[in-house]
């Protein structure tokens, strides 16, 4: 029996933001009618939300967990479903799709264990007293994810938050609000979470301001772009609410000059090219020894050449499309205005409808706007370093701090020279792009506000941390 039922999808009461087609970006078929939630739903929502929190807080931890882990389940046994939708609403490839429900299922096994973590330290103290502290839940918390990786942008908060005892506002990317968001909630209510406990309210820009606003909602997790962020940072900042950020990236690659060229380039065209470069962690510059750039290049050329295009739902391809025109135009003008600045275009650059070419670009500068800025798109800018010292300045140049992969023959080496780079994440001999859900998640600088996801992780991002001592008798006072 199906999970969803694609007819007019909507959260409880009937949302008043109109309605929206869900495309199918490969083909431009509308695939169902969903409802959008207006500012006004997300309060309604976060009234009931808080109603049913507080039952839910004061459920045992084996209940709590239960559910989780049930859901993890379901994530397995409906797989070919909830596949069938990333791939055709998000544009994944079927691996990938593959791979979100992996670390979705992940995520809901781990998010089970921390209902039972200990909760908290007895202190010493001055005072004839019992001291200690206890973990409570933060109580309503507002989760905002991208169209990128949609489930597990959105799990990988949803899921710790309602094991740890709180309520959710989840707004996913209207554009994949199904396998983002309502898909989640069918697994959810399917694994016995109590009705009123999570509320999906698919909307635009304004529906985002309500759920950080909203004086119910006590913490905020956003996942997007490093611009939105900054404005979500700053509405949250003015009501004191805590958020957290998981931003832009503009990753680095190191090649040193005892690399193994041929498993660098395998490497680095998963990094760049992966579900279209419409991953944060992408390997967005390729900084490669003096020594390997030319075969560097031709050969990564040759590999993106070779790598195939076209609907992921009704073809074996390695890319499928990208979200929408504005993303391929956006991709487009910044490889057009590299290589009018001087950038060689040694692979692709072209484009198909939503289908944009693996891109590979030689000969890039500090000014280079592919190189420069986030492209979020299947491109790799690559340029060359003469000594370790250079590498480190350029992989540390920029605002980001995300992800960071070395590939060299002395592991040691490439250590050390990551303890000198500035990151959240660092990977030795592996690309850019890697996640799991007991790893801790988060990138510095304009990449956001350190690691908020992942094992203890969420703890501290999704409770409070609160103070209670408790005497025999009252305590005196002088006066």
């Amino acid at each position: 029996m199906p999970l969803l039922d694609p007819t007019i999808w909507q959260d409880g009461p009937m949302l008043t933001g109109g309605t929206a087609p869900v495309v199918e970006p490969a083909t431009g078929r509308t695939l169902a009618t969903l409802r959008l939630a207006a500012p006004a739903d997300v309060t309604e929502a976060a009234v009931r939300a808080r109603a049913a929190q507080t039952g839910w807080a004061r459920a045992t931890h084996p209940e709590r967990a239960a559910v989780l882990r049930r859901a993890g389940d379901l994530f397995a046994e409906h797989a070919e479903e909830l596949r069938g939708w990333l791939v055709r609403e998000s544009g994944s490839i079927p691996g990938k799709a593959d791979f979100e429900l992996h670390v979705a299922a992940q995520e809901c096994y781990e998010a089970a264990a921390l209902a039972s973590r200990p909760a908290g330290q007895v202190l010493p103290s001055e005072a004839p007293r019992l001291s200690y502290t206890r973990r409570v839940p933060a109580g309503l918390v507002g989760v905002i994810a991208p169209f990128n990786a949609p489930l597990i942008l959105a799990i990988r908060s949803v899921a710790p938050a309602l094991a740890l005892g709180n309520a959710v506002l989840l707004k996913p990317d209207r554009r994949t609000a199904v396998c983002g968001g309502l898909a989640l909630a069918a697994v959810l209510a399917a694994a016995g979470l109590p009705d009123g406990l999570l509320h999906v309210l698919p909307g635009g820009a304004d529906t985002g301001r309500a759920v950080v606003t909203e004086p119910g909602v006590r913490v905020v997790s956003f996942t997007g772009s490093t611009a939105t962020g900054r404005q979500v940072g700053e509405l949250a900042g003015r009501q004191l609410k805590r958020v957290h950020l998981e931003l832009g990236g503009n990753s680095a690659l190191l090649v040193l000059a005892d690399a193994d060229v041929e498993a660098a380039v395998n490497q680095a065209a998963w990094g760049s090219f992966f579900h279209q470069g419409q991953i944060c962690m992408t390997a967005g510059r390729h900084l490669v020894h003096a020594s390997l750039y030319d075969e560097y290049v031709e050969r990564l050329a040759a590999k993106a050449d070779s790598l195939a295009v076209g609907d992921p739902y009704r073809e074996e391809v390695h890319l499928g499309p990208v979200i929408d025109r504005a993303q391929r135009d956006r991709i487009h003008a910044l490889v057009e205005a590299s290589t009018e600045q001087g950038a060689k275009l040694v692979a692709g650059g072209t484009h198909r409808d939503l289908f944009y070419r693996p891109t590979v670009l030689a000969g890039v500068a500090d000014d280079t706007p592919a190189y420069a800025q986030e492209v979020f798109g299947p491109v790799a800018p690559v340029r060359s370093f003469g000594t370790e010292e250079e590498a480190v300045a350029l992989a540390s140049a920029g605002p980001y701090g995300l992800s960071l992969g070395i590939v060299t023959a002395d592991t040691g080496r490439g250590l050390e020279l990551a303890d000198r780079i500035p990151t959240g994440i660092a990977h030795i001999n592996d690309q850019t792009v890697n996640d799991e859900a007991v790893a801790p998640f988060g990138g510095v600088g304009a990449s956001g506000t350190g690691a908020r996801f992942g094992g203890e992780a969420n703890l501290d991002a999704f409770t409070e941390l609160r103070w209670t001592t408790a005497r025999r008798t009252p305590a005196g006072y002088p006066f």
